[in-house]
């Protein structure tokens, strides 16, 4: 019981850090550009983020336990993979706290995949790590940044010229809110919804295809708050004849923040779903291996508590050390409004959902510096604190190296007193 007291403690710490560092991954493009304060930021990810984790995070965490150790090679010595993965628990809540310490939103995916090659490596030699797997992920971290990029500045521009630009904008977003509200809910439902209602028991929705299911209840849900803003936005335009022009533009983009709130919502949900699986898939395959003597093969069921665990763990480090990190990429890149905000928001939420609904865990920093990036070249490419990426984009880079040697260190010391 104490060793499990233990490792349950261990996987919070690292959700703790995780939570603390990578609050600015759902919440600071909004606190950035005045659409929320800080308070508001970290009740509101705090929400989302344990709904994202426990709604959508088993693919990710299932990958993370089972894809980057071979575990035909520890089917003989279960203990040995026990002992490795509370050294990558160890290596990745340690580096994630420093990382924190110095206001550096570095990649927790990066620290555990490092970590486990790590501890792999030491453990049985070069083969132990799925290098395949290894590769996939790794392209995926290079892919994401640019995906997320791209979108978000081809959304920018979207709403730069045919809103924020236009001649009269406030009734060019009394014209383009519905489709906004469709774009901003469908991302949502069709990403996230089918694996949530596959979840649901079966008695719930009997002789009903699940798919279906979700398609159609996010079509639902987009055609609601499609109707119900284009009224409000209606009622709401001011006679744009006896206002200036700087209030015109206040007014178009203090509506478009609450665009941003529903973006920065989806990041967080996106956020939980997706990095969750780095603080509970180890923690996963040790209570594993520790009630079973076996080691998981070609799948693991993440248990429902643990995803509570990883999602109460993520909330209570937002919670308490969040605002470290937050002014970095909020603050630190280019200074935004609730337009470009509310874009490289969208972005980054949609590619990383798409990369849970896979399973792969990609970096959430990665998507949202990415596309603040893209919205920054669209917006004006000197404008871009090229310092600060610079500073992040070296973070990424060392905290692979960092991981794995912190792990291998770690794991040669805990064999050495306890295998």
């Amino acid at each position: 019981m104490l060793f499990l007291i233990f490792v349950c403690c261990l996987a919070i710490y690292v959700a703790c850090n995780l939570g603390a560092n990578d609050v600015a991954n759902s919440m600071g493009t909004s606190v950035g550009s005045k659409a929320v304060t800080l308070t508001q930021a970290i009740v509101i990810a705090g929400g989302l983020e344990f709904a994202g984790a426990v709604l959508f995070g088993r693919k990710v965490s299932s990958t993370l336990a089972i894809s980057i150790a071979n575990p035909d090679l520890f089917v003989s010595q279960p203990q040995t993979l026990l002992l490795g993965m509370i050294a990558v628990l160890i290596s990745c809540g340690l580096w994630l706290q420093i990382a924190t310490a110095n206001q550096l939103p570095v990649s927790s995916s990066h620290a555990v995949v490092g970590g486990i090659a790590g501890f792999s490596w030491v453990a049985a030699g070069i083969q132990a790590v799925k290098w395949s797997a290894l590769g996939t992920i790794s392209i995926a971290w290079v892919v994401t940044p640019v995906v997320s990029g791209l979108v978000a500045a081809g959304f920018y521009l979207l709403i730069k010229h045919w809103i924020v630009e236009q001649p009269q904008p406030l009734l060019q977003l009394d014209q383009w809110m519905p489709w906004l509200s469709l774009i901003l809910v469908s991302v949502f439902g069709v990403i996230v919804l089918p694996t949530v209602v596959e979840t649901l028991p079966s008695e719930f929705l009997p002789g009903v295809p699940r798919h279906d299911f979700a398609l159609g209840l996010g079509g639902l849900a987009a055609l609601l708050i499609t109707l119900v803003g284009w009224k409000r936005l209606g009622r709401e335009t001011l006679p744009i004849e006896s206002i200036a022009s700087v209030a015109v533009n206040n007014l178009v983009e203090s509506q478009l923040a609450k665009f941003q709130l529903l973006s920065a919502c989806c990041v967080a949900f996106a956020h939980g779903s997706n990095d969750v699986g780095n603080a509970i898939a180890p923690l996963a395959t040790i209570l594993y291996i520790h009630s079973t003597g076996a080691v998981p093969q070609s799948s693991l069921e993440i248990p429902f508590w643990v995803l509570v665990l990883g999602g109460v763990g993520i909330v209570t480090g937002l919670a308490i050390w969040g605002k470290q990190v937050i002014e970095t990429i909020g603050e630190g890149i280019i200074k935004l409004e609730p337009s470009s905000g509310f874009a490289a928001e969208l972005a980054t939420a949609g590619t990383i959902l798409i990369a849970s609904s896979y399973g792969l865990p990609v970096s959430t920093s990665h998507a949202l510096v990415g596309a603040v990036v893209g919205v920054g070249a669209v917006k004006n490419w000197r404008s871009v604190n090229l310092t600060t990426v610079r500073s992040i984009g070296m973070a990424w880079i060392i905290t692979i190296p960092i991981a794995t040697v912190l792990s291998a260190g770690i794991f040669s010391v805990l064999r050495y007193f306890f295998d």
